[in-house]
């Protein structure tokens, strides 16, 4: 399953990179995030940092432990992590736009074991689910950053 979703945000790059890498007000600017908790690098936007990050996923509350795996200042940065048999990889790309910073999010998961290979037929059917919570992140973030302008 692969999922990209983006938004033009009317602000300079660098802005927004650093709205977007600010994990440890996360919690606070993203509607969709309950709780997160840092377990390495204490939220600094560096390689190597891990947290576990609590949402309501499809009406349960759901943890997962994330960490970053590739960040350039400014242009992009990668997250991963695994659950279930996947491994998730998200990744935020920042690029110049006539009316501010485009951002464009590509969300991928890939099954590593057997049955994480056959539950994956069923995300097909969540996959405008998964895709509508992305949005909804990049819209918090977006409203966030446009409304300190």
């Amino acid at each position: 399953m692969k999922i990209t979703t983006s938004t033009t945000i009317n602000a300079p790059r660098a802005k927004v990179f650093s709205v977007f890498t600010d994990f440890k007000n996360a919690a606070d600017r993203l509607a969709g995030i309950q709780k997160m908790e840092f377990l390495e690098k204490d939220g600094e936007p560096i390689v190597g940092m891990k947290w576990r990050e609590t949402r309501i996923m499809f009406g349960k509350e759901a943890t997962e432990e994330m960490w970053i795996t590739e960040i350039n200042q400014d242009q992009n940065y990668v997250v991963e992590a695994e659950s279930h048999g996947t491994h998730y990889r998200s990744e935020y790309m920042f690029a110049d736009h006539a009316d501010g910073t485009e951002v464009i999010m590509t969300f991928e998961g890939k099954p590593i074991t057997w049955m994480a290979s056959v539950g994956s037929l069923l995300m097909i059917f969540f996959a405008g689910s998964v895709k509508k919570a992305l949005a909804a992140d990049m819209s918090d973030l977006k409203q966030f950053i446009e409304g300190q302008s």
